[in-house]
């Protein structure tokens, strides 16, 4: 019998000047950034919190506190690569990732490839398991007014 897991994960961060905008490990160029105490990749967060779920680590907030000083603008595919190892130390295989980032704008239609590369990378899996999609919220609530981006995410884990 195989011991499948599934993960959801939710995360958002508010926009603001003078930050870069960091999205699955990506700079896209753009006018704002993430608002975080580290990179504040909403997307890696988002797929983060997913794994801990189906792994029953918690939470980011719980491994990475907002409160350490250590974590100050850290890169969270640094972190992600983290949460890989502990996943593997207790048995867990990640059998697909499925993201979306929920934002206005910008545009990452040509960014998504790379992102999902970076994110295949930093967990040591094959770029075809993991599919990032981005949608906008027709102009409605934070996300639609660009005051903010938020992301969501669903992993599969079969532990071991």
């Amino acid at each position: 019998m195989t011991n499948l897991r599934i993960g959801e994960g939710y995360d958002v961060h508010r926009l603001k000047t003078g930050r870069p905008l960091v999205l699955g490990g990506v700079i896209v160029p753009y006018e704002l950034g993430l608002d975080g105490h580290s990179d504040a990749d909403v997307l890696v967060h988002a797929i983060m919190d997913a794994l801990c779920g189906a792994s029953k680590l918690g939470d980011i907030g719980k491994l990475f506190p907002d409160t350490d000083p250590r974590y100050a603008g850290i890169s969270s595919i640094y972190l992600l690569k983290q949460i890989s190892e502990t996943l593997r130390e207790r048995g867990f295989l990640i059998i697909n990732i499925d993201a979306t980032l929920v934002a206005q704008a910008p545009k990452v239609a040509p960014y998504r490839q790379q992102m999902e590369e970076n994110i295949a990378a930093a967990l040591g899996i094959d770029v075809g398991q993991v599919n990032i999609k981005a949608t906008t919220e027709e102009r409605l609530g934070f996300t639609g007014d660009g005051s903010g981006m938020a992301a969501k995410a669903v992993v599969l884990l079969e532990k071991q």
